[in-house]
């Protein structure tokens, strides 16, 4: 009796699990195309950031620093079952003129349904176009998406963006408002929160973002993988150094309300020394 017993649990387990959505989540900061960066200049860079994102089986990635024309690249060299959304920080359009930087959402348009979704400015007016916030440099965003898993039906919530790289009064207000924004949009559901902080876990907007005793506050997927997390403990790489500099992670996948982490990676690929991006993209794979 024992033995149909264990079965039984072994069988409801397997279809629980089929059940389940599980997904490998991206965040990227890609780098803007920069003249300047030499052998590491956008066209020399597109086929690997492509190369990460197909061959680590990327399902949805928060892309940082993308401007329109290296998503135009991308589009052309990814599978075309990618599809993007997002708009541009400075105007608010799909076509800027002159290109800029999107916060953009890159997902798989065969495994997942759009639903609905939206951007807001980090700036104490979060619906006005192209507005720069508290101290900040320059206009930062962030870009939300709400996707349906086609195979189950189950919905979610993506949220991208890349925080101030110089106003630390802008930097921590943005966490702030980005915890109340997604309380509002998201709900109970399940979300994941991707982007370049330019901050490491010991400051303030990292602190507030974390905190258990602030209302809505989120978890880091790197502290809460099944398995122990992979890779270098530092995103970013100081110009494009290998393996990158030990300490410096500032790039993060938050999540929230029901979200699994098996596995948490931050990615040192590199070709003969030459890397994708001046960050280190960072990956999970997670379950609903």
């Amino acid at each position: 009796m024992r033995i149909y017993w264990y079965c039984f649990i072994f069988l409801l387990s397997f279809d629980l699990g089929a059940q389940a959505t599980e997904l490998n989540v991206m965040s990227f900061n890609i780098r803007y195309p920069n003249p300047n960066d030499g052998e590491n200049y956008w066209p020399n860079r597109k086929d690997k950031v492509a190369s990460m994102i197909t061959y680590h089986e990327a399902d949805i990635i928060g892309l940082q620093e993308a401007f329109k024309s290296q998503m135009d690249d991308l589009q052309a060299l990814l599978p075309d079952h990618f599809a993007f959304f997002g708009v541009c920080r400075t105007d608010g359009s799909v076509q800027p003129q002159p290109d800029n930087e999107f916060s953009s959402i890159l997902y798989r348009k065969d495994k997942f349904e759009f639903m609905e979704g939206n951007t807001f400015w980090l700036s104490e007016q979060p619906e006005a176009v192209g507005k720069a916030g508290w101290d900040a440099a320059l206009p930062r965003i962030v870009t939300w998406a709400k996707l349906k898993d086609r195979s189950n039906g189950k919905v979610f919530f993506h949220f991208n963006t890349h925080f101030d790289h110089q106003g630390e009064k802008a930097r921590a207000n943005s966490a702030k408002l980005i915890l109340d924004r997604i309380e509002t949009i998201a709900g109970k559901h399940p979300v994941i929160l991707t982007g370049d902080f330019n901050c490491i876990p010991e400051d303030e907007p990292y602190q507030i973002l974390i905190d258990e005793k602030r209302k809505g506050h989120l978890d880091d997927a790197y502290f809460m993988s099944y398995t122990p997390p992979h890779g270098p403990n530092g995103t970013w790489t100081n110009s494009f150094e290998v393996p990158g500099v030990a300490g410096r992670r500032i790039d993060y996948i938050f999540i929230k309300n029901q979200v699994k982490v098996l596995k948490h990676g931050i990615l040192s690929d590199s070709w003969g020394g030459l890397l994708p991006s001046d960050h280190l993209p960072v990956l999970i794979k997670i379950r609903f």
